[in-house]
């Protein structure tokens, strides 16, 4: 078998345009493979991260009819009294132009309580959130985000700035962490974002009234998210006259999942489209293969003559052509490295890295190897049962 493999590389080194070219249809089936699924996790993982980053603790309740029975913040007040919930905060948004000092930007502003801070496990940089008399009040405080002070305001510490949201001044009291594994950052870094009252919220846009449609739930520390979903959706049953469509509870867990659904599907497909792209490779080595025997066909007359066996012309030619596969898939391999590099390089700002996943790497080597065995064995079967006598006469 050493013998048939130093055969295979002279064979290859003797026809070097010849067999890169050859080995090119595997080499871009190995790329497809790679890069295209790496890709596919490397995005997964970014947005799983986010994901996880809001907290596992969390559900999110959307109402779609209120059966003329709205919620109001002392619903909220109320059912946090329950002993499976933990916390709950209302949230509802608006985009706003924020003004200060000349600079203007637009400004996702969000209403809720002060639960929200402790829900989604925010991190205040300088002064504090919203308070339960802010809300009582319907004071004009606002919180920004890092972006929001250093851009639009012009530095950081701006404790007691008033800024201008669509023409309603409100006092900054706050200014907090940018989080670099959010949803945000990962799709704008440079997003400005607002936390006011709820209340407050409602006087700045006439599209938010005091009825609630949207709000998060925390499980109480010895409980699990499923006891609080049971519980607020028993609450939410008995409140819209046992209608389930009239309101959604979902989890963390639940949408994880469904992205991991999707994502294998994506995953699937495209290792399949790469796949093909491998097969159409392994034609192009099978074919350049019986190009090889036809020329080589006085040589195999000559070996068969002096004593070679079938099974040993069929080692050779078998081996040179999982050699061409194998070299094809290295240099795929390692062209797909580099390609990934380049990719993490020029998407830094957004936080994401693709990396090659053993898996696929191994996933892609055997079946190289298989392209290799399947496509060689016509060539290779050829050549090994030429008669001497018919191999030695050809005069092609």
């Amino acid at each position: 078998m050493i013998q048939s493999f130093k055969m295979a590389l002279k064979s290859i080194a003797g026809n070097k345009l010849r067999s890169v070219l050859t080995m090119l249809g595997i080499i871009i089936g190995v790329m497809a493979l790679v890069i295209l699924v790496s890709l596919v996790n490397g995005t997964t993982k970014s947005v799983t991260d986010a994901v996880n980053s809001l907290g596992t603790n969390l559900l999110t309740v959307t109402i779609s009819d209120n059966k003329n029975q709205p919620i109001r913040t002392s619903d909220l007040s109320l059912w946090m009294q329950e002993e499976t919930i933990g916390l709950i905060a209302p949230s509802s948004e608006k985009q706003a132009t924020g003004k200060y000092d000349g600079n203007t930007g637009t400004i996702q502003v969000y209403g809720t309580t002060p639960s929200y801070y402790e829900i989604q496990e925010l991190n205040l940089l300088l002064g504090r959130f919203i308070k339960t008399t802010d809300l009582d009040n319907n004071t004009a405080i606002c919180i920004i985000n890092e972006a929001a002070a250093q851009n639009l305001i012009g530095y950081t510490d701006c404790i007691g700035v008033e800024l201008s949201l669509n023409g309603m001044k409100y006092t900054v009291v706050g200014v907090l962490e940018d989080d670099e594994d959010s949803l945000t950052s990962m799709f704008g870094s440079d997003s400005y974002v607002a936390y006011i009252p709820y209340t407050s919220l409602v006087r700045l846009s006439t599209s938010v009234t005091n009825e609630i449609t949207s709000f998060y739930v925390s499980a109480a520390g010895a409980y699990t998210v499923d006891d609080a979903q049971g519980t607020i959706t028993n609450i939410l049953m008995e409140r819209f006259l046992q209608d389930e469509d009239a309101f959604t509870v979902s989890s963390q867990d639940a949408l994880e999942d469904t992205m991991s659904s999707i994502t294998s599907i994506l995953t699937i497909l495209l290792g399949g489209i790469a796949g093909i792209s491998l097969i159409v490779g392994g034609i192009g080595i099978m074919n350049i293969m019986l190009v090889t025997v036809t020329e080589r066909t006085r040589e195999i007359g000559i070996r068969k003559a002096v004593g070679a066996s079938r099974s040993a012309i069929l080692q050779q030619f078998l081996i040179e052509a999982v050699v061409l596969c194998m070299m094809g898939c290295m240099i795929g391999i390692f062209l797909s490295w580099c390609v990934l590099k380049a990719i993490t390089i020029i998407v830094s700002d957004l936080s994401v890295s693709f990396t090659m996943n053993g898996w696929v790497v191994f996933a892609a080597v055997v079946f190289c190897f298989f392209i290799g065995v399947v496509f060689g064995l016509y060539p290779a079967n050829k050549a090994a049962k030429m008669k001497p006598i018919d191999a030695l006469h050809y005069g092609g």
